[in-house]
């Protein structure tokens, strides 16, 4: 097992390298840049340009250079933990960011323990009833939260949760905590808070979830294995959790690599919606905008997330499936 571990990280190191080339070729397509852009902003408004300063970003950063001495200015920035400079911010990447990576991070777990605190006891639920009216009525649950979109979802919640729970619409805290330093109320304000985008944004994850689970496991229970412990008189609970719900986990564990960047990445339209202090609207500002670094950062750390995601949820299913050989395979 650790010689695999070794082995897949050391694989790692290629593969983010590989993708940090794309990353930076396809933040380049667009013509231009973000400060010809701003140059022509400020001419068409009849402001005045300053020409030393921007010269003096240029030289900085390496945008009067060509695209491969700009792209290796950048790895080597991003490996000395300076991550670039936002142009349309006029900060470094790294102060943009802020507090809002650690709230995006907040919000992604969160919701990916409500969508397995709800889709697994539903998925178990649907599939050892069948065509009961409880698989029915929870099925259509399903099906609704598939088919309603994110962004309505949260124009409801944030109706409701203004009307019924007083809580203010829009924004993960209180206004008066916006700015505030880090504190005991602040955190308790993101809490009360911290419930509706969860909601909103792990409605679509969680139906689609319950649905995959009740099919693996639906399958499980037909197989024949399943026959015999019932002959042998294994207590129906017992031989649920010891056989077929243990192999239908295995697609809940493989779908880590996926889930983290999906529930980042996937979030954006929510987070401006619900006027949420998180990476997703900056993130499509600085694509709009031709932000390089903002924009090229935020791709960066999606990637490392899937490959790390990827890494877990490999070892997480050997751990859980004798059957998978990390090391090959078995000998005959």
């Amino acid at each position: 097992m650790l010689h695999y571990i070794l082995r897949r990280i050391l694989t790692m190191i290629p593969t983010l390298l590989i993708i940090s080339m794309l990353v930076f070729v396809i933040i380049q397509l667009p013509p231009g840049d973000y400060l010809e852009s701003h140059i022509a902003e400020l001419q068409s408004q009849g402001e005045s340009v300053d020409e030393q300063k921007i010269q003096f970003l240029r030289e900085q950063y390496g945008l009067d250079k060509p695209m491969l001495q700009q792209y290796w200015y950048w790895l080597i920035g991003m490996l000395q933990g300076d991550f670039g400079y936002s142009f349309e911010y006029d900060l470094p990447v790294t102060e943009v960011v802020g507090d809002r990576l650690f709230l995006t991070v907040l919000i992604s777990i969160a919701t990916i323990l409500f969508t397995w605190a709800v889709a697994f006891p539903i998925g178990i639920y649907s599939a050892t009833h069948q065509y009961s009216w409880g698989d029915y009525g929870l099925s259509t649950l399903g099906f609704l939260g598939l088919a309603t979109p994110n962004f309505l979802l949260a124009l409801v919640m944030l109706y409701l949760a203004n009307v019924y729970f007083g809580t203010s619409i829009g924004g993960l805290m209180d206004p008066e905590y916006i700015d505030a330093p880090w504190s005991l109320d602040k955190v308790l304000s993101i809490l009360e808070h911290l419930w509706i985008p969860v909601v909103v944004i792990g409605t679509s994850g969680t139906a689609g979830m319950i649905r995959r689970l009740r099919a693996n496991l639906l399958d499980e229970l037909q197989k024949q294995y399943v026959t015999t412990g019932r002959a042998k008189g294994l207590p129906p609970g017992k031989l649920l959790r010891k056989y077929p719900l243990r192999v239908a986990l295995n697609f809940f564990v493989a779908d880590i690599g996926n889930l983290l960047p999906t529930v980042i990445s996937g979030a954006e339209i929510v987070a401006v919606v619900m006027s949420l202090p998180t990476t997703g609207p900056i993130l499509l500002s600085a694509l709009q905008s031709q932000d390089m670094y903002l924009a090229g950062s935020f791709l960066m750390f999606l990637a490392l997330l899937t490959v790390f995601g990827v890494l877990v949820s490999d070892i997480l299913l050997a751990l859980l499936d004798p059957r998978i050989r990390l090391g090959g395979s078995a000998n005959k």
